[in-house]
């Protein structure tokens, strides 16, 4: 496309593109399931998936608008990813810390996430040290930090004393950091580490006059408030809370077939906004 992009499409891609095994929920007889392409392998084995309709669907939206990943995941885990359709120019990672162009990281941009993380919030360091100290090995399974900007913990869920959680949040909010649950992992994230501010900034590059966003996590509500049209899948964490917005639409599909949804849900979208330019 050449010049101004009429519209923009940011999306999450775990639960709401890209399903595990574990998170397709289908239903039906076996008979009638969709047939699955899978877009990533982790360890030589297959690990998540998108019906060959949505496969379909990826090509057609990356003709009609601008199509843009944006994960929490880290570049090495994004890069795991193998969608169909050409490679998207742009790509956020991290949960916006930072901007892929071309599959490289925008050094300008990481430099300003920087400098914003360390006038605004406590050092990683303090959290994560707090996080290790607080933890139970009852149900502590694992804990990582992800490319030196947030810390999680992967836990046994059951176990987890929402006391804790609670108490964690309270002591995060006052150094600057948001705590969130995950399915199984709690994430620990400086409250400026956006997706939302690295949409806006793509946004910004490519002159688009319209954003369209799916999610389906805690993470994912500003990405989705700072859309023009958005949309949530009736699984995942957002679902659970019951959390809603004017501007996101909720959707009945869960699992995998919530993405093939939300993809026709863009493609209609990006092709009025294409029509009324």
């Amino acid at each position: 496309m050449s010049g101004p992009t009429p519209a923009l499409v940011a999306s999450d891609l775990d639960r709401t593109l890209i399903y595990s095994a574990a998170a397709l929920a289908l239903t039906g007889p076996d008979a009638q399931a969709p047939r699955l392409l899978c877009v990533e392998v982790y360890q030589g084995k297959p690990l998540s998936y998108v019906t060959e309709t949505a496969a379909g669907l990826l090509g057609d939206l990356a003709r009609a608008a601008a199509f843009m990943p944006v994960t929490t995941r880290t570049r090495e885990q994004y890069r795991r990813v193998r969608l169909p359709g050409p490679a998207p120019r742009y790509a956020i990672c991290a949960n916006g810390g930072h901007l892929l162009v071309d599959g490289e990281s925008d050094p300008r941009w990481r430099a300003a996430v920087a400098a914003r993380l360390a006038d605004e919030c406590a050092p990683l360091e303090e959290v994560r040290a707090h996080l290790l100290a607080t933890a139970d090995p009852a149900w502590l399974l694992k804990e990582r930090v992800a490319e030196d900007l947030f810390a999680y913990l992967v836990v046994e869920r059951a176990l987890l004393p929402d006391a804790w959680l609670a108490e964690l949040a309270g002591w995060a909010e006052g150094r600057g950091w948001t705590v969130s649950l995950q399915g199984r992992k709690v994430y620990a994230v400086p409250k400026p580490l956006t997706k939302s501010a690295a949409v806006r900034e793509v946004a910004r590059r490519t002159g688009a006059a319209t954003v369209l966003a799916a999610g389906d996590s805690l993470l994912d509500a500003d990405l989705l408030l700072a859309a023009d049209r958005a949309w949530r899948p009736g699984h995942g964490e957002l679902a659970d809370t019951g959390w809603h917005a004017a501007n996101v639409e909720v959707l009945a599909d869960r699992g995998v077939a919530a993405g093939e949804e939300i993809l026709r849900r863009f493609l209609a979208a990006a092709r009025a906004v294409h029509a009324a330019a």
